[in-house]
């Protein structure tokens, strides 16, 4: 135990030897809107939906509402996430942009303490809408990586903020759950009373540790002029247009976004379906909860290890490409999965390769792409993050459905369903391997 916490030691001080205050600043935005990911997305939300504010509806109508909603805002978030990128490359005020997000994203998702049970449309609306602006400022966020590093220093500080938003969003989490589990010591009538608190935990946290970020980076300026909101629009959707049309000038981005969409599909789908399919097989909620906890704290060294290992456009490669067989070897896993240990086992497996592949293939998108249409290429780059959450799940569903019908029993179908997710990284692998053959990459 002790030469492990020396390991840990020895990587966060190294990390810190070439970290600087602006670095720092950027990267601490991971740890706040990471406490929206952990416990909004991931666990309170759902929960809480289901028991409180669509409680005595059947359990497939309460699942229909929340599908419906994350699909329509998968699909607003497709639409939008391009033409806002390029428009805060015309505007060249990224930050404006990402301060606009991030207060739309507390303010909404505070509103959820106001909501009474049984109110299951006003609590999709403040839902929808704060994941809506989570995800917006992601692309801002993303686009600012390039004034906040050179490209020798992307994955080190990429990876280093994917690592502070394992860590941030676990801590929140952490004691979100505490809270719930003991809601006497912390002044509370009941759990449900720590649940909605939460919600406000998150805000506060979101827009406590955001402030450094719109402190101390200075963003790099293109040439900027005080255009109408309508003109920007215009000039952004011919952006779009242009970026389309020349296209094949720069092959290499664009087999690289088509390879994303097939890995990032298949890590998305995981992450979202992982507690699905352990309720499927029998675990404790308690149980799912201490796994997700276990993969955020097991991802804050991973993603700092990745960043110090894989320096570099060619360091990324090679660790987007170990990753990616990573998770192929973590479908197979998953899909013979019996145990609850397995469970664990496959928490620790996650956590260890999540946040790599995360860090470097922002990383690695930004060194390829133009530094003065980086907010209209991570426009892209995030929609097709979006796309994959619409059609992972969904092909995991058919594959499953098919087995069913062809007489496969109800566990073997959901095992198959999970095993069909390896497609996404053996697909994923070849055509990343491509994009590296161009002659620009």
């Amino acid at each position: 135990m002790r030469q492990a916490y020396a390991c840990l030691f020895y990587i966060v001080m190294n990390f810190f030897k070439e970290i600087n205050k602006e670095n720092l600043s950027w990267a601490l935005y991971d740890w706040a809107n990471s406490a929206y990911a952990t416990t909004v997305l991931a666990v309170f939300f759902p929960v809480f939906f289901s028991e409180f504010w669509s409680r005595g509806a059947e359990a497939s109508i309460t699942t229909a509402r929340i599908g419906i909603a994350n699909s329509l805002i998968g699909v607003i978030l497709m639409i939008i996430a391009p033409v806002l990128g390029t428009m805060s490359d015309i505007s060249g005020s990224k930050k404006k942009y990402l301060m606009i997000a991030t207060a739309g994203g507390a303010i909404s998702t505070a509103g959820l303490y106001f909501i009474g049970g049984g109110e299951w449309a006003a609590a999709l609306l403040f839902y929808s809408v704060s994941s809506v602006c989570f995800s917006t400022g992601i692309i801002f966020y993303d686009a600012l990586l390039s004034s906040v590093a050179g490209k020798q220093k992307y994955n080190m500080v990429s990876s280093f903020g994917y690592a502070l938003g394992y860590l941030g969003g676990g801590v929140l989490l952490a004691v979100n759950i505490f809270m719930t589990l003991k809601p006497q010591m912390f002044g509370l009538i009941s759990g449900s009373e720590a649940v909605r608190l939460s919600f406000v935990a998150v805000a506060v946290w979101w827009l406590v540790f955001s402030i450094p970020l719109f402190l101390f980076v200075k963003e790099k300026r293109g040439d900027t002029d005080k255009e109408k909101i309508s003109l920007r629009i215009r000039k952004s959707f011919i952006q779009i247009l242009d970026t389309f049309t020349h296209i094949r000038e720069i092959r290499n981005v664009y087999l690289f976004l088509i390879a994303y969409w097939l890995y990032i599909d298949g890590v998305d789908t995981i992450i979202r379906m992982a507690m699905d399919f352990g309720l499927s097989i029998g675990l404790e909620r308690n149980s799912l909860i201490t796994a997700l906890l276990i993969t955020q704290f097991v991802g804050f060294p991973a993603a700092l290890f990745t960043g110090l290992i894989f320096k570099g456009k060619s360091g990324a490669r090679k660790g987007i490409f170990l990753t990616i067989f990573a998770y192929f070897l973590i479908t197979i896993f998953g899909s013979m999965m019996q145990k609850e240990y397995h469970f664990y086992i496959l928490a620790i497996t996650v956590g260890l390769v999540q946040g790599g592949i995360q860090a470097l293939s922002r990383s690695y998108f930004a060194a390829i792409i133009p530094e003065a249409k980086s907010g209209e290429f991570f426009g892209f780059y995030n929609m097709i993050g979006k796309f994959a959450v619409i059609l992972g799940p969904l092909f995991i569903a058919v594959t499953g459905l098919t087995l069913r019908n062809f007489g496969f029993s109800s566990g073997a179908a959901s095992r198959g369903g999970v095993l069909s997710v390896s497609v996404f990284f053996i697909l994923g692998g070849i055509i990343f391997y491509m994009s590296g053959r161009d002659k620009q990459g």
